[in-house]
């Protein structure tokens, strides 16, 4: 059993979920579009709907993280309620993708040693996704 976070961007998902394959080392992700969908006869796609993504997922370190864009017409609110928690015990990984997603956005907490992990920090990235990054699990 997993839990899997889903996100939601409006109209920039190819960019963020391809972004986010390369920052992870990851191969480029499936893309399903909204036009790639079975048309509903009472639910005419909008033409600027049809490049739109309507699902991708990357399994980054170990979880499964899913996208989308959203329809056109809906509404759309940064996501500031979520955050991705990516622990490794890996202390390159860590620094190579906090130094990767910190380009265009804000580092919230620098990479630092804390009581709970040897190596810690928050970045929101350019899309506005809050990332935290945990060298090893903590005890807690």
């Amino acid at each position: 059993m997993s839990v899997d976070a889903y996100l939601n961007f409006d109209g920039n998902c190819r960019e963020a979920a391809e972004f986010y394959a390369e920052v992870f080392g990851l191969d480029k992700p499936k893309l399903m579009t909204f036009g790639e969908v079975p048309p509903h006869p009472d639910y005419p796609l909008p033409e600027e709907a049809k490049n739109l993504i309507m699902h991708t997922r990357l399994n980054i370190g170990g979880s499964n993280v899913m996208f989308s864009d959203v329809f056109p017409g809906m509404p759309f609110i940064v996501g500031n309620n979520i955050t991705l928690a990516y622990v490794v015990d890996n202390e390159d990984q860590i620094r190579s993708a906090f130094d990767q997603l910190k380009v265009g956005g804000t580092i919230v907490m620098e990479l630092q040693e804390t009581f709970w992990s040897k190596l810690y920090g928050q970045v929101t990235d350019k899309f506005g996704i809050q990332w935290q990054f945990n060298l090893g699990m903590s005890e807690f």
